[in-house]
């Protein structure tokens, strides 16, 4: 798997590791859509489904991410 993305236009080199399915990752915080931190552990015994973007504001992503949500609201133990 390439380490590069196109972001408006250009390319992009990702430096970070992106995690293998079924992976282990160590524990990490994001932020939920009230803008509360939201840990890994508080999602333990559930399967967890990354979903990483750039940008939502852009049409393309905005677009991926509206139809990643409709095929990962239909999963089960998530």
């Amino acid at each position: 798997m390439s380490n590069a993305v196109t972001f408006q236009g250009n390319p992009v080199i990702i430096e970070a590791y992106l995690p293998k399915v079924g992976e282990h990752i160590p524990e990490f915080t994001l932020v939920d859509k009230t803008l509360q931190d939201v840990t890994l552990e508080q999602f333990e015994g559930k399967r967890k489904v990354l979903n990483i973007f750039p940008s939502i504001d852009t049409p393309t992503c905005a677009a991926s991410v509206r139809a990643f949500n409709k095929v990962a609201g239909r999963a089960e133990n998530t």
